[in-house]
């Protein structure tokens, strides 16, 4: 895992151009620094050393230096790819970087189709003048560029792009409007108008001052497979233990993230099986009533004698978010707090860290997944009913703690009654965030007009419309698995790991896994209100009874309720002298009547308010320039003039 970039400039490109790429992407690859320079075109590299620790510098040239190499992630097939390749082609390294180098060499472009792993390179072909880069199939591994003026740039974080050009510190509004409806930003949007994302499955040329942007790979929902359920299930744990072991290929130690969730405990489970010996568990818990997720991780570790390791996280981690957000470029989420703590807690004990990152695109495992068809029942009633009836009887009920209770989940359903196919499914995600009457009062209309033609739905509705799908259900997880997944999930794990010189592998997120849970037919996966069945009927030959029945919880879910008594000083603090608002982007009213409903318990807004907060401090940050450390303060004084936070993190470990 490494921090990569690159500059690309027919005037001519200098060293330190890519010196301060090359520093700013430090903490990606704290154990070596390399910078190739060739007049018009330079390569730089920040290297985290996992495997072949001696060798496998870069950038990286060919046996003739035609050919340079920049490279960030994993090859796990480069064994099987190296033994193919070593009849033609001297190797002087033990590494896979090698490895890809030489397939392209022989193949180009077309050597897209025969790697397995997480990745984002890019090659400077001197001959031709030409740059080929390219991302894996899961959007695991980031690749950011701008091309501005003549001059084409990439880096694997924003931070790098602005480090070589501070002017690129633009707010894109189309990509805040995105963020503050979805709480995501899909390719090719960044936050900054001139800085592009290239997206998951893609390649990217450059040649003669033209970028031209490709798909190589795409995830198929047919033909489906003919499999009983239970041979299903016997080709999945063989798939899945084959690409456990793939992801334990690493010359350092490797422990595993265990939430006592489904997902991760199956990886724990197999890890166990390939391994055959104990490692390290690592385990973050937020104790909110009476959800803690440390009794069923604790079972699975007992189970498999891991070491097991803990973190009990408090609310007063809020006060780590500038320094989140500086990590993101991007505004936050509360599992990037809650993901950058256990991120530096493991790395105290472990350089590579296996999760279970991507089962619920898979299985089904989201209750939307279901909740769509009893939308549409409950759409069979007529409006009026459902509005003057239904909708006055909700009102009646309380605002409750918790994201998944009842009442949000009667709330949900009346909502997605009112519309149908993509553009219900595109609003089923909007429920806890800004729907566009929400962003009708939140956006003044002079920015109203600025985005006017933009939709913060398409991208959704697009994948969900996908020729080729027919099941509702294959509708939705390839919409989750074109948008929300890279751009969200696995964008922070990417992020909150590196920020720690930790490397993070998902088996779940190998790409031949998810075509074959693509091939399966929707019924292996949900019946009725019951999720995950062909996942589940695995989790039953490895994991306690009692990890198979709990409620599902997510990681960071009750971060924001946890967060209830600081909301008022954090928003006093921050919005009362809002850039945003200063600058035209939201309206002080607006967030002013969020906060009192919200502090009168008349709604849960916690999410909301969340989105507006990190967009103000990214945009003090990322736009206006002011450093992590003196937001942090301000953020720190804001939170202690309560005097009623916890200290913050607590650590049990060895257990």
């Amino acid at each position: 895992m490494c921090g990569i970039c690159g500059v690309h400039d027919s005037r001519g490109v200098g060293r330190e151009d890519v010196a301060r790429m090359t520093r700013a992407l430090r903490h990606r690859g704290p154990d070596d620094e390399g910078i190739v320079l060739d007049r018009i075109a330079a390569l730089g590299h920040r290297r985290l050393s996992i495997i072949d620790l001696a060798g496998g510098h870069q950038p990286m040239a060919n046996e003739d230096d035609s050919l340079w190499i920049t490279f960030n992630g994993e090859i796990y097939n480069h064994a099987e790819l190296r033994a193919k390749l070593e009849p033609r082609y001297r190797f002087k390294t033990n590494s896979d970087t090698e490895v890809l180098l030489h397939l392209y060499e022989e193949r180009g472009s077309n050597c897209l189709r025969e790697l397995r792993g997480m990745f984002a390179f890019a090659i400077y072909d001197r001959r031709r003048d030409r740059f080929f880069m390219a991302r894996d199939h899961l959007g695991q591994k980031p690749l950011y560029y701008s091309h501005v003026g003549g001059r084409l740039a990439f880096a694997s974080e924003i931070k790098g792009l602005l480090a070589l050009d501070p002017s690129l510190r633009e707010l894109d509004g189309e990509a805040l409007c995105e963020y503050i409806a979805l709480r995501i930003i899909t390719p090719p949007r960044s936050m900054f108008r001139a800085i592009r994302k290239l997206p998951p499955a893609h390649s990217l040329t450059y040649e003669d001052g033209r970028v031209t942007v490709e798909r190589y790979w795409e995830l198929r929902y047919e033909p489906k497979l003919r499999l009983g359920f239970d041979d299903a299930v016997e080709e999945l744990d063989q798939r899945l233990r084959a690409a456990v072991e793939y992801h334990l290929v690493s010359d350092v130690p490797v422990g595993a993230f265990l939430s006592g969730g489904l997902d991760s405990s199956l990886v724990v489970a197999m890890m166990r099986g390939v391994v055959g010996g104990p490692f390290k568990t690592f385990t973050g818990d937020l104790p909110y009533g009476e959800r803690s997720e440390l009794p069923y991780a604790r079972l699975v570790a007992q189970r498999y004698g891991t070491d097991s390791h803990e973190l009990t996280i408090t609310a007063s981690l809020a006060r780590s978010l500038p320094r989140v957000i500086a990590h993101l470029d991007e505004p936050s989420d509360p599992l990037s707090t809650c993901l950058y703590a256990l991120s530096e807690f493991t790395r105290k004990e472990v350089k590579v860290v296996l999760g279970g990152d991507g089962g619920d695109e898979l299985f089904a495992g989201y209750d939307r997944y279901y909740g769509q068809r009893y939308a549409g029942y409950l759409a069979l009633l007529p409006r009026w009913l459902r509005q003057r009836v239904l909708g006055k009887l909700l009102e009646r009920l309380p605002q409750d703690s918790w994201y998944r209770s009842a009442g949000h989940r009667l709330r949900w359903l009346l909502d997605m009654s009112s519309s149908a196919g993509s553009a219900r499914y595109a609003r089923s995600l909007r429920y806890f965030y800004f729907s566009d009457d929400d962003q009708e009062r939140l956006f003044p209309p002079r920015f109203r007009e600025s985005i006017a033609l933009f939709d913060p739905e398409e991208n959704i509705r697009r994948h969900f419309d996908a020729s080729g799908i027919d099941e509702i259900v294959d509708r939705m997880l390839y919409a989750d698995q074109a948008t929300r997944l890279p751009d969200h999930p696995v964008m922070i794990l990417d992020r909150m790991t590196m920020a720690h010189g930790l490397e993070a592998r998902s088996p779940f997120l190998d790409h031949e896994i998810a075509e074959f849970c693509a091939s399966l037919p929707p019924r292996f996966k949900i019946r009725g209100t019951r999720r995950r069945l062909i996942q589940m009927a695995l989790a039953r030959r490895y994991l306690p009874r009692e990890i198979l029945t709990r409620d599902k919880q997510g990681f960071s879910s009750a971060f924001t309720y946890m967060l209830a008594r600081s909301f008022g000083r954090i928003f006093r603090s921050f919005l009362e002298d809002s850039r945003l608002v200063r600058d035209g982007y939201f309206e002080p009213r607006a967030i002013a009547e969020l906060l009192r409903q919200h502090l009168a318990g008349n709604a849960d807004h916690g999410n909301r308010l969340w989105l507006l907060c990190n967009s103000e401090l990214w945009y003090r940050m990322l736009i206006e320039g002011a450093s992590a450390e003196d937001v942090e303060d301000q953020f720190r004084r804001a939170l202690a003039d309560g005097g009623d936070d916890d200290a913050g993190t607590r650590e049990a470990v060895a257990r």
